[in-house]
């Protein structure tokens, strides 16, 4: 435990090694903390909070910088998080709008990653038997129809079936209607092995129609399902902290390509309620071992499907990003829920 002195004293190293990117001396802190105290009696506390692993002095005569534990201590304990701007808020409400699904998930990728400068991730579960939630049939000709399906996590998908059986657009409408009644929310899986029993009541011709809807279907969900889903990953070249140290980003940009551990790692925020923040070696993958991960789960109708987050380095402006990936998730749980 730290007494209130030694509390305010590191709040302000991290914020103002945070703020200007250079190691803090004790004159700094004299200068910023308000507190009256001599040099001599801030070395003190620095020499203290140094002994217990929350901050390291990079160099013998520099000033000193916070370590992963400083940081958590930093975040636990000490830090005071902002308001998200109405600007920002007012860019994320017009973007993650549930009147175009199809790109929300990208869409909220994009935005971390546009309003954070640093890389927007969202992870979507993948299909498990290839869900749907509405299907509509169109027809483009008598013996050719437009298969469009909605998934549980707003995605839209098509695919063009061929059939030997011409069909007319009241035949389709009673299709869709006969599958959105009785299957919405099952696996295609799933209505695959109750098809046979439970299409007895409908024209053989419709049965056909059908079984062509739900392999074309499953193969649509299954070929375009993308579990993770990144954006702005080139910013974190532009970092200062991370640019000199090519290995870091290399490593970095190999998880990113493999994305197995990175979706362990996000897999795990979707059992926590609210915002869970990553801090280096805490996130258990090597190549995020000088950056931080900052997620939160987002879900339909109260289920949690998925997750969002920002990955940026350990230096990032905690107060802000926290909010950013809140809300994002929160709005994009709204748009998805709305559809």
């Amino acid at each position: 435990m730290l007494n209130e002195r030694a509390q305010i004293l590191l709040k302000m190293l991290v914020e103002r090694y945070i703020h200007e990117g250079q190691p803090v001396g004790s004159h700094a802190l004299s200068k910023y903390s308000g507190l009256d105290l001599s040099s001599a009696t801030i070395r003190n506390v620095m020499a203290d909070l140094e002994e217990m692993g929350l901050i390291i002095s990079p160099h013998i005569s520099a000033g000193r910088v916070p370590t992963a534990k400083g940081y958590r201590m930093f975040i636990d304990t000490l830090m005071v998080v902002k308001s998200l701007d109405k600007v920002e808020l007012s860019h994320l409400e017009n973007h993650l709008h549930p009147d175009n699904p199809s790109r929300l998930i990208n869409m909220a990728s994009q935005l971390l990653s546009e309003l954070t400068r640093f890389a927007g991730v969202v992870i979507t579960p993948k299909h498990k038997g290839a869900a749907f939630r509405y299907i509509e049939f169109m027809a483009l000709s008598e013996k050719r129809i437009l298969l469009i399906i909605v998934t549980p996590e707003g995605d839209v998908q098509n695919r063009i079936i061929f059939t030997e059986t011409p069909y007319n657009q009241s035949d389709l409408i009673e299709a869709g209607n006969f599958i959105n009644q009785n299957y919405a929310g099952c696996t295609l899986n799933e209505i695959r092995g109750r098809l046979a029993g439970e299409l007895k009541q409908l024209r053989s011709e419709m049965i056909g129609l059908m079984n062509a809807a739900i392999e074309a279907g499953g193969e649509a969900i299954t070929e375009t399902s993308e579990a993770v889903v990144l954006a702005g990953e080139r910013n974190l070249l532009q970092v200062n902290d991370l640019s000199g140290n090519l290995v870091n980003l290399k490593n970095l940009f190999e998880l990113f390509e493999r994305k197995t551990k990175l979706m362990q790692l996000l897999e795990l925020s979707r059992q926590a309620h609210g915002v869970k923040i990553f801090i280096g070696g805490e996130s258990d993958v090597a190549s995020l071992e000088e950056f931080s991960v900052i997620t939160a789960p987002y879900g339909i109708d109260g289920s949690i499907v998925g997750t969002v987050g920002v990955i940026g380095p350990r230096r990032m402006a905690y107060e802000r990003v926290i909010p950013i990936v809140d809300i994002t998730a929160k709005l994009l749980s709204s748009s998805l829920s709305q559809h």
